[in-house]
């Protein structure tokens, strides 16, 4: 495939999504969905910054890169640089490339955590008469969620969780807070965010995050960091030799720091969620949260135990295997033993995202996902709640917790897919 800019033939690397990436079907992604997937990749975003810098300056859009930080790890790891360099680095690139604003997408996780702990006390007051309240199962994978509504559907969706992904979290707070906040619309503001995961960009393209309004996605483009190290290769430089500048803050006026949340490197849903638990029912704070390894490293379950008190029990679930024993457990009526599973559907979680950089060279998956993790790790990890400007938020941008646009902004819902009757439909 070409595309033809200033007369010049360019030729673009298709964006490609596997089964080895995802779990996104129950055969295959549909053809709409992989068209979609050809649109988001670092090829079209060298397009749209040259297309933006041909505009007259007013008729610019701003252009907003937001990074996760499994991401940031994954190109640290790469460059053998830590993770704070790292991220200086990538925002000088990201900015001299045109680039206004970049945003660390951990700040829209604090959201994602504090919502997830707000529903799951909920849905556990709900659980004595509403049957489907309970094992809440965590949203924030796309891959798993795709999974769900394609294979499974009405028999598992009522259990997710409805709190948004912090991608789609940072998509709200762009394309709403910081559009209002810049006097813009909108579809003035292009929003790319650099993800460890192929199924970010499916997750981007859902017609749940799309405004018809003003015709256009909380979240236009989704590269991965593999994209990145490629967007480094075109630019023939490398991270080492890009001049830092610092993330921004989506709070005007206001300095921003790279921190990280406690839990592993899938973003600590269970660990938030049960210190959360704990405080709010039982008025109780957890210092410590021991997990303790099932059939494999990436099925782990934890219990809440107080004298007195009904046990809470929580568990990881990650890749596949570990999955469809939880699913078919709901699936089929049977009574499964945790109020809340964190699930993903990568093995080792998001710092072992399909979207990664591979290793080079003599060095194994294993060593550098080890590496990878140990960088993740080596962030100061802080409380949602303490975190400086979400209360702020919470008032200023959502007008409360409770609020219609609070719901609106940080929740969403799923949809039953009518399963492909192809021969290429593939029986799980």
């Amino acid at each position: 495939m070409s595309y033809f800019q200033t007369g010049e033939e360019v030729k673009l690397e298709k964006a490609k999504i596997t089964l080895n990436d995802c779990l996104a079907c129950s055969g295959c992604i549909t053809s709409a969905e992989s068209v979609l997937i050809t649109q988001q990749s670092q090829e079209e975003l060298f397009r749209v910054l040259h297309e933006n810098k041909m505009l007259k300056q007013e008729e610019q859009k701003v252009l907003v890169v937001s990074i996760s930080p499994q991401s940031l790890a994954s190109l640290a790891a790469k460059f053998k640089m830590n993770i704070h360099e790292a991220g200086l680095r990538l925002a000088g690139f990201f900015k001299g490339l045109g680039v206004s604003y970049v945003f660390d997408t951990t700040f829209a996780r604090n959201f994602s955590l504090l919502e997830s702990g707000k529903e799951f006390v909920r849905r556990y007051k709900e659980s004595e008469t509403e049957k489907t309240s309970l094992p809440m199962l965590a949203s924030a994978c796309p891959g798993w969620i795709c999974y769900a509504e394609k294979t499974h559907g009405s028999y598992i969706l009522p259990y997710i969780s409805t709190t948004k992904s912090p991608q789609q979290i940072m998509g709200s707070l762009v394309k709403d807070y910081l559009a209002r906040r810049l006097n813009k619309t909108p579809d003035h503001l292009y929003h790319v965010t650099v993800m460890p995961c192929f199924d970010k960009k499916l997750e981007a393209s859902r017609s749940d995050f799309y405004s018809d309004v003003y015709q256009t996605r909380d979240v236009d483009c989704v590269i991965t960091s593999g994209e990145v190290e490629k967007m480094l290769e075109k630019e023939g430089t490398s991270l080492i030799d890009v001049e830092g500048q610092p993330f921004d803050h989506i709070i005007e006026n206001s300095s921003y720091d790279l921190v990280n949340h406690q839990g592993g490197g899938s973003g600590g849903y269970l660990e938030h969620v049960i210190r959360h638990a704990a405080k709010e029912m039982y008025g109780h704070s957890l210092q410590h949260v021991e997990y303790k390894i099932l059939r494999n490293q990436d099925f782990q379950e934890v219990t809440l135990e107080l004298e007195g008190k009904p046990a809470i029990k929580m568990a990881l679930a990650y890749g596949f295997r570990n999955i469809q024993n939880i699913v078919q457990k709901v699936k089929r009526g049977r009574k499964v033993p945790y109020h809340f599973v964190e699930i993903m559907a990568c093995p080792s979680g998001c710092n072992n995202g399909g979207g990664q950089i591979r290793p080079a060279g003599e060095e194994t998956p294993k060593e550098l996902l080890g590496r990878v993790s140990e960088l993740y790790s080596s962030l100061k990890t802080v409380e949602p709640n303490d975190v400086t400007g979400i209360e702020q938020l919470y008032t200023e941008w959502l007008g409360g917790s409770d609020s219609n646009k609070a719901r609106k902004m940080l929740h969403t819902k799923y949809h039953e897919v009518e399963k492909m009757t192809n021969a290429l439909t593939i029986k799980w």
